[in-house]
């Protein structure tokens, strides 16, 4: 499983530099506001791999639901009284 550190030491790896730009204007960002952007990237790469993992689960379930009642997606979808 990756963890957060792991992250953030891969944004570091993949971007020894960041810059922001404000109004047109290019600033390198460093010390701590190059560890917020680490952590801040971090902490949403966390948040889309949870999602995917949330994701992948609630359609294995579905399948595994179906596969146990004999039915097809379109099947339960009738029987639901609607479409997909």
């Amino acid at each position: 499983m990756t963890t957060k550190n792991d992250l953030i030491a891969q944004c570091k790896t993949e971007n020894p530099k960041m810059i922001s730009i404000i109004n047109d204007v290019e600033i390198e960002l460093t010390g701590a506001d190059y560890d917020k952007a680490c952590n801040d990237w971090a902490e949403m790469r966390l948040a889309q791999i949870e999602l995917a993992n949330t994701q992948a689960q609630a359609a294995t379930n579905k399948a595994a639901l179906l596969a146990r009642l004999g039915i097809t997606e379109e099947e339960a979808a009738l029987l639901l009284g609607g479409t997909n």
